[in-house]
């Protein structure tokens, strides 16, 4: 089992930076991957960014390639996803999760999310 919670959003000017934290409790956060989901208002739920248990691959959906970065400290069991140059289409509630693969699916574990609102 094992649990997330995620924090740092908040609300940011058009052109801003964020990053946020998913803090995972359990001693085996180092053997999944994890990913980040955003699901904004009337909208489902979508991929944002992934990264393998090792931290050695990364994949990103192409609405947020070059500007967010996802990466991970396993001694800390937090993974981050930095997000520069922030659009008002970047406006959503943030979820991270864990799963066996870094893919954009099939995840078993899923935080509460933390709301991003981008101003313009």
């Amino acid at each position: 089992q094992v649990q997330l919670v995620e924090s740092g959003g908040g609300l940011v000017q058009a052109g801003g930076s964020l990053r946020l934290s998913c803090a995972a409790s359990g001693r085996t956060f180092s053997s999944y991957a994890m990913g980040w989901f955003r699901q904004a208002p009337g909208k489902e739920r979508e991929f944002v960014a992934a990264i393998s248990w090792s931290g050695g691959s990364t994949y990103y959906a192409d609405s947020v390639k070059g500007r967010f970065t996802i990466s991970r400290d396993n001694a800390k069991n937090t993974v981050y996803l930095q997000m520069n140059s922030l659009k008002p289409e970047d406006t959503a509630v943030y979820y991270c999760a864990a799963g066996p693969r870094a893919v954009v699916a099939g995840y078993d574990y899923w935080g509460q999310g933390t709301q991003v609102t981008v101003s313009s």
